[in-house]
């Protein structure tokens, strides 16, 4: 079912073009494990498994890490009844609703399509924000549900986990093992283990390229259907300002989770790691807003209405 979420042609190449460079990405790093390992069905069925565990189980495994629970209408009927209205604005199926007793103020949405989502909110969000606030952010999560770019990313990160995962076991494998092998099993495991982080490198950047454009996307999309892009550049101001005052320590747990979150809980504005950050800046998100604000008061003045 098309959503009324704005479309965004761009968001939607981009998500085609780093799916097809991963998955040429994904084929060269299966061929060379084959090579390497010397079992193909080895390869295969962890890829398989881990595969499917990550997007068929991604939502339940987002929730669990980031302590979230189901809620129901009665217990939450304020946030049941934001989401509700910006489904029916939107057209499209209601999420699951959770919410998370953390006191970081933040919000993701996670799930293999809109017909299996998942959004969900922090306590600390809810206690932060006006209305207003809350329904740009809410907005801006279904949003990403809405073009699909939730399971896109679930999807691209894939290789990275695998590729990460591969590099570690590498690595403690000659650490706590080296001595009782030979020459040649030594090679074959640093070959794995180069490989598997040129493909982790490589993926962690174009996901990361996708991740902040998919965020200027969400935040439009939500500006237009809401028609408030101030409430929601409020939001994102509070917000930033809060997580910015949390000590580092205690944001680290959350941060493994960055690419789904409203903003991340990096606790700073990044500086030369821009470049590497799931999200854009917060001043480009404002400015953005900004002027979709100004285009909005254009349209909606006496005389400029088309």
């Amino acid at each position: 079912m098309q959503s009324r979420f704005r479309s965004d042609r761009r968001l939607t190449v981009r998500m085609t073009v780093t799916l097809f460079l991963l998955g040429l990405l994904y084929v060269a790093f299966v061929a060379a494990l084959i090579v390497l390992l010397k079992s193909w069905v080895l390869v295969v069925a962890l890829m398989a498994v881990m595969f499917v565990a990550q997007f068929w189980f991604s939502d339940k495994i987002a929730l669990f890490a980031m302590r979230g629970r189901v809620v129901g209408r009665e217990e939450y009927p304020e946030l049941h009844a934001v989401i509700d209205r910006l489904c029916a604005i939107a057209d499209m199926p209601k999420p699951v609703v959770a919410v998370s007793e953390m006191d970081m103020p933040n919000a993701f949405a996670t799930g293999r399509n809109p017909e299996n989502a998942v959004v969900c909110v922090t306590t600390g969000l809810l206690r932060r924000l006006e209305p207003a606030e809350l329904e740009g952010v809410l907005a801006h999560e279904l949003s990403h549900v809405a073009h699909k770019d939730v399971a896109v990313i679930t999807i691209a990160s894939f290789l990275g986990v695998i590729a990460g995962l591969i590099v570690r076991f590498a690595f403690y494998s000659q650490l706590f093992g080296g001595g009782r092998r030979d020459q040649n099993t030594a090679v074959v495991f640093a070959a794995v283990m180069g490989v598997s982080a040129a493909v982790y490198a490589i993926s962690f950047l174009l996901i990361r390229t996708l991740s902040r454009y998919r965020e200027l996307a969400a935040d439009r999309a939500a500006a237009h259907l809401t028609g408030r892009p101030s409430a929601l550049a409020s939001a994102l101001t509070k917000v930033s300002g809060d997580i910015a005052r949390i000590p580092t320590k205690d944001l680290r747990t959350a941060q493994a989770f960055n690419a789904f979150y409203f903003t991340p809980a990096t606790g700073k504005e990044p500086g030369i790691e821009r470049y590497f950050s799931t999200h854009p800046s917060l001043e480009q998100r404002l400015e953005q807003l900004g002027r979709i604000s100004t285009e909005l008061g254009e349209a909606s003045a006496p005389g400029k209405a088309g």
